[in-house]
């Protein structure tokens, strides 16, 4: 009965929304009662399918299979994709609505396929995944009751959306919606004299006025449709807060409480504001950091010193969104020990691909996720549910720990036998994690000026996987 009762007042919520909100975007803007009807009846539809309400888990519970998975798919992907320039082509290239039109009239992506999107993610080792349902474009690749600017109303005919979310969930994948808090679509978003705006500094858009607060009427309705409309949702991922648009600019407290309220068990990032390593922290400042395009050189702790669960969002090239001359991809060597450096500052990878404008993840980020995916098969216990070792970093590579397992990813095999400083007498043995086969532990003659050390043999001068070769170490209790 609860969930029923926080069901209904998720609902008039939303239905108080879409009455207060101008759909500027259309000239078919119907009466409130017509609106309530048809919400009504799409959440009666899908009402089995969403969160329930509750206040749910506590913060450490919400965010605990996240710092378990260790490894996400980003998947950025719109309109952009035609210009294949990347997500920011709107920006970079001052483009006009009326000009960018011709991207929304001819995006028909014939060969999406979510399932086949899911299975590269999880052969790659993925645990989850986050898809942009809008980007800072404002196309919405979800069936928004709030605009016109949709994938529905494009030649694809289809909710991209919803067909993400059952893919992905049919196989066993987590699924999270960025959602942008910026829209360069919106007539009450600002324009001139924004710091990203299109037309920032089109002298046609100087004095024209905004309605923000409409504006915020339509983005916090968004985030309700998604809420309520696609099933439970595990991550929230809002982009982003930049100058005065930040904190309750977004009106970031009410925003907040209803994402929770909607979904209790959802984990939120960073980037509405706030700052989420002070000691209290504001109820919108987020479950996880997401620093972008750099892994932190320390991890990242709070004000007291304790680690705050975060999350490396990382390209596969140099573009989120698709570019067709793009080709510098990093390669599975990079991606693996990138992977294996956040975990071993206690965080995540999430890992980005861009598809085309057919819907197809490019051939060359395939390649490097089945690379990965094969190591990961042999050496994810050394991934999944691991966190950093109490213990330096050592010069051979880095170290994860999961309870008694220590992890040792060698990645310099180095001359002579590789040295596991200050763990003599603290190991009961020692296998190499992709056959379990046993490695031995010493202390060779050579030695003896390091009595705190135990010392490894591969047995020859190269090592058994020279992008990353895992030893198992188990500790003494």
């Amino acid at each position: 009965m609860m969930a029923i009762a926080w069901r209904c007042v998720a609902v008039l919520g939303c239905v108080a929304v879409l009455a207060q909100t101008r759909c500027l975007y259309s000239p078919f803007w119907k009466d409130k009662e017509e609106v309530r009807l048809e919400y009504m009846i799409c959440v009666t539809e899908r009402a089995s399918e969403g969160g329930t309400g509750e206040m749910g888990a506590s913060g450490n519970e919400r965010i605990k299979w996240f710092q378990d998975a260790r490894f996400g798919m980003f998947i950025h992907w719109g309109l952009y994709a035609i210009p294949a320039r990347g997500e920011w082509v709107r920006n970079q290239e001052r483009i006009s609505i009326e000009d960018y039109q011709q991207f929304f009239d001819e995006f028909n992506p014939d060969d999406y396929d979510p399932r086949e999107w899911a299975r590269v993610a999880k052969d790659a080792g993925m645990k989850y995944a986050v898809l942009t349902a809008k980007h800072h474009d404002g196309f919405c690749l979800f069936d928004s009751r709030l605009t016109n600017y949709k994938a529905t109303n494009t030649p694809a005919r289809r909710d991209l959306v919803a067909e993400f979310a059952e893919a992905f969930r049919a196989e066993g994948l987590r699924v999270g919606f960025y959602y942008s808090l910026l829209d360069w679509h919106h007539p009450d978003y600002p324009a001139y004299g924004d710091e990203h705006h299109p037309m920032r500094d089109n002298e046609a858009f100087k004095g024209k006025t905004h309605d923000f607060d409409n504006y915020l009427d339509y983005m916090h309705g968004q985030v309700r449709e998604l809420l309520t409309n696609y099933g439970k949702i595990d991550i929230m991922w809002f982009d982003f807060s930049y100058g005065k648009m930040s904190g309750e600019a977004w009106r970031a407290t009410d925003l907040v409480k209803m994402v929770r309220t909607l979904q209790p068990d959802i984990i939120i990032d960073n980037r509405l504001g706030g700052n989420l390593k002070s000691a209290k922290p504001e109820i919108y400042a987020g479950d996880f950091a997401c620093p972008e395009q750099i892994i932190p050189p320390e991890g990242i702790v709070n004000e007291k010193g304790d680690p705050i669960p975060w999350e490396a969002c990382i390209t596969l090239n140099n573009h989120w969104g698709y570019c067709a001359t793009d080709r510098d991809y990093k390669s599975p060597k990079q991606v693996i020990r990138a992977l294996v450096e956040c975990v071993s500052k206690n965080g995540n990878l999430l890992l980005n691909v861009g598809p085309n404008a057919r819907g197809q993840i490019p051939e060359e980020s395939i390649d490097i996720l089945r690379e990965v995916g094969k190591w990961m098969r042999k050496n994810g216990e050394s991934i999944y549910g691991c966190k950093a070792a109490n213990r330096p970093k050592p010069e051979w590579g880095r170290y994860t720990q999961k309870g008694s397992k220590l992890y040792a990813h060698v990645f310099d095999r180095g001359i002579g036998p590789v040295n596991l400083r200050g763990l003599a007498g603290k190991i009961v043995k020692a296998r190499l994690l992709s056959d379990g086969s046993e490695i031995r532990v010493h202390r060779p003659w050579n030695a003896v000026d390091f009595p705190d050390d135990v010392f490894i043999d591969f047995g020859s001068a190269r090592l058994p996987d020279e992008i990353d070769t895992v030893v198992e170490l188990e500790l003494k209790e």
